[in-house]
């Protein structure tokens, strides 16, 4: 998900809180587009378990970086992004590989990924991205997970990731990478879609 740090997100550091729980989850990754500052700011902040990230722009296409705790410069290849986030002590994740206007890196996923992000809430059209990444981790055969890829308080937990693991952001992160983790998860309804564009408008003309 995206947090108020992300200049496209309305979700304040209260809201990911009351949102996460209210549905039920443990936990929540927070991964801004090439910014790490707002998702550690908020991980110090709450008693609620917040793993840091982030959602690098490579010149191939998106990929998230999940336990980072140093910036990722933006711009490199999918691959050198991968090493990047490794050498930061995460693990990388080819973010919806496919889907219309996601910036997916399609034919540059590689084996060098931890993880396929098969499932995307924000996914359109999404039942045919969720095939079509499945095929992806499927050839890969890499590890799949699901993210609401929430940019509004109420979309948090449509897509949601079981993993078996401590709730602590190490232990999380090394089961991922081992395939202990299943998604789960539905497209965000149209409706809730329309209102996250004026909640992000209204963010915009406040700031």
């Amino acid at each position: 998900m995206h947090s108020c740090y992300s200049v496209d997100s309305s979700i304040t550091p209260e809201e990911l809180v009351f949102y996460a729980r209210r549905c039920g989850l443990d936990g929540v990754a927070v991964t801004d587009h090439d910014r790490l500052d707002g998702a550690l700011k908020i991980a110090r902040e709450t008693d609620f378990l917040v793993l840091p990230g982030v959602e690098v722009i490579s010149s191939d296409g998106h990929v998230v970086g999940l336990n980072v705790h140093e910036s990722i410069p933006r711009g490199l290849t999918a691959s050198g992004t991968v090493d990047k986030i490794h050498e930061s002590g995460g693990i990388a994740i080819a973010c919806h590989p496919v889907g219309l206007f996601k910036g997916g890196l399609g034919k540059f996923t590689s084996s060098r990924f931890d993880a396929v992000e098969v499932m995307n809430s924000s996914a359109i059209p999404f039942g045919y991205t969720v095939r079509q990444n499945e095929r992806i981790a499927s050839h890969l055969g890499k590890a799949r997970v699901a993210g609401s890829d929430a940019h509004y308080g109420p979309e948090i937990g449509y897509a949601y990731t079981l993993v078996d693991a401590e709730i602590n952001a190490d232990d999380l992160v090394k089961a991922i990478s081992k395939g202990m983790c299943q998604p789960f998860g539905r497209a965000i309804p149209m409706t809730m879609r329309l209102k996250r564009m004026f909640a992000v408008r209204t963010k915009r003309f406040q700031f």
